[in-house]
């Protein structure tokens, strides 16, 4: 290939209509679709030659990390710094992941997912137990299980693959089991795990997971949401009853 076509949707601001451009992209070996964009961005000239404004996308750590570059890439949402251009079926279509609001092109608002840590309380309240001493050893085999728990670096693709995440849904998304089962682990965390685990029982909790797996095929980390949506799932039936038989004694 002397060049690859990049098909992609752009929108001007957050109340105009989507439209499509394509551009073309002289080719190198092992260019990622973050190469092909900054490519674009130097010279915004359509595959037609009609000059044009640079297209806006995110971009920061280009080490699958920071997540902010997450972007539906030939129909399926992943990393734009990790998917490689020889990887992918021509031409490569990219468009924004349009489970949040479009801000500009490629750019979109994650602000929701970020209210849905706040919403479960998804931190550990070490605030005044740094003056008591160490805190409690977490056993191996869960700490080998909250590793992989904490790989999620919040970058939104479960999300955009689950089919209950949407503008007629209040689902909170796949991503959040993860995070309360990481929480409610902790040795310190686990205090608050009612509460937590509470929280994800009301609006838009758990029981608007239809169980499809699409967030698991598309976790750039392979983290076992749907290990982390049986658990909590499970506890959650344990805080039922615990309340219900709890009340039901205290009569």
């Amino acid at each position: 290939m002397e060049e690859i076509t990049l098909i992609i949707e752009r929108q001007d601001d957050p109340d105009s209509a989507p439209y499509e451009e394509e551009f073309a992209v002289p080719y190198r070996p092992n260019m990622n679709v973050i190469t092909a964009l900054m490519h674009t961005q130097k010279n915004p000239v359509t595959k037609d030659g009609r000059k044009t404004t640079p297209v806006q996308w995110e971009m920061s750590c280009l080490e699958e990390v920071c997540g902010v570059c997450s972007m539906v890439i030939n129909g399926t949402p992943r990393q734009a710094c990790t998917t490689l251009v020889d990887q992918l079926e021509h031409p490569i279509t990219l468009r924004p992941m349009r489970t949040y609001p479009v801000v500009r092109d490629l750019v979109i608002d994650r602000e929701k997912m970020f209210d849905a840590l706040k919403k479960i309380k998804a931190w550990i309240p070490i605030d005044g137990t740094y003056d008591i001493g160490p805190g409690p050893r977490m056993d191996e085999n869960k700490r080998e299980m909250a590793y992989e728990l904490s790989k999620c670096f919040t970058c939104g693709v479960c999300q955009d693959a689950c089919p209950n995440v949407n503008d007629k849904s209040d689902f909170l998304g796949p991503f959040v089991f993860s995070q309360i089962r990481l929480k409610n682990v902790h040795p310190t965390g686990e205090m608050d795990k009612d509460e937590r685990t509470e929280a994800f029982m009301g609006k838009g909790g758990l029981q608007g997971c239809g169980n499809s797996q699409n967030c698991v095929k598309v976790c750039p980390k392979g983290i076992p949401i749907t290990t982390s949506i049986a658990a909590v799932n499970r506890a959650a039936a344990l805080h039922s009853f615990k309340s219900f038989f709890g009340s039901y004694s205290s009569r």
